[in-house]
């Protein structure tokens, strides 16, 4: 299950990319038009800022922006930076320790092939496909 903070996160890069003037765009104009509080809009942006998916500008004429073009951005990366993991099983985290039934395990492949189908599918949307309409 993807939570409010991946769900918003993909929200605020998307308005920042329909925005994609150049100039920052206001904290308090995105809280507005996506809206979520200023409080947990700051703790969001401050991840996607850390990982140089937007970089922010304080004072006046300050706020945030895309480090990149709409097209340059999957899904994928954005919701497993705010998400930890995609992983639909705890044996497929990339932290998950070695599991001693992974030889015997007859679930396995089908839980690694609809892992892959998930990664597969969110890293091959990115937000310009969504802008665009291509996966509406």
């Amino acid at each position: 299950m993807i939570s409010t903070r991946g769900r918003y996160a993909l929200r605020v890069m998307l308005d920042l990319a329909q925005q994609n003037s150049g100039h920052y765009t206001p904290l308090d104009e995105i809280a507005a038009r996506q809206e979520i509080s200023k409080k947990y809009l700051e703790i969001i942006l401050k991840t996607l800022v850390q990982n140089r998916l937007l970089v922010g500008l304080r004072g006046k004429g300050g706020g945030y922006k895309l480090t990149r073009t709409p097209a340059e951005y999957t899904v994928g990366e954005i919701l497993e930076l705010m998400e930890g993991t995609l992983a639909v099983v705890a044996c497929l985290q990339n932290d998950a320790e070695s599991c001693k039934r992974n030889p015997i395990c007859i679930t396995l492949p089908m839980w690694k092939r609809f892992d892959e189908m998930i990664h597969d599918f969110f890293f091959h949307i990115t937000l310009e496909d969504l802008i665009q309409g291509r996966y509406s």
